[in-house]
């Protein structure tokens, strides 16, 4: 599926999930609801990935996990926070990094309009 029309698809489920939820829960909850919410639409979603930290050949004893990986492609970092900071920008990069994904989104729900809290990370750059 094409990058654009499968971040449409998410932005789009993700919305949806806060006009229903609003702002103040927990993350959890989010995910959860947009995991419910993607999967209603038909598209592959797969939460909390083992991500290895790989260093020469060699698998290092440190994971991370992805918060919901997208048709395999897109990587979903969820947040509910009063601010993104760039330490969660950061860790948006790092996952893209490590699992050698072009592209990730950053869904801050704690917001009063969710398209201000989506952050694109795009080969190491912001698209917003």
């Amino acid at each position: 599926m094409e990058y654009n029309k499968l971040t449409q698809k998410v932005i789009a489920a993700a919305i949806e999930v806060h006009k229903e939820l609003g702002t103040g829960l927990l993350e959890s909850v989010y995910e959860y609801c947009l995991i419910e919410e993607l999967k209603n639409k038909g598209i592959n979603v797969k939460s909390q990935v083992k991500l290895p930290i790989v260093y020469k050949g060699k698998t290092l004893n440190k994971n991370f996990y992805i918060d919901l990986l997208i048709e395999n492609e897109l990587i979903i970092e969820l947040k509910a926070v009063e601010i993104i900071l760039p330490v969660h920008e950061v860790q948006l990069v790092t996952y893209l990094k490590l699992a050698d994904k072009r592209l990730g989104l950053l869904i801050n729900f704690n917001v009063t309009l969710l398209k201000n809290g989506i952050r694109r990370k795009v080969n190491n750059y912001i698209d917003e």
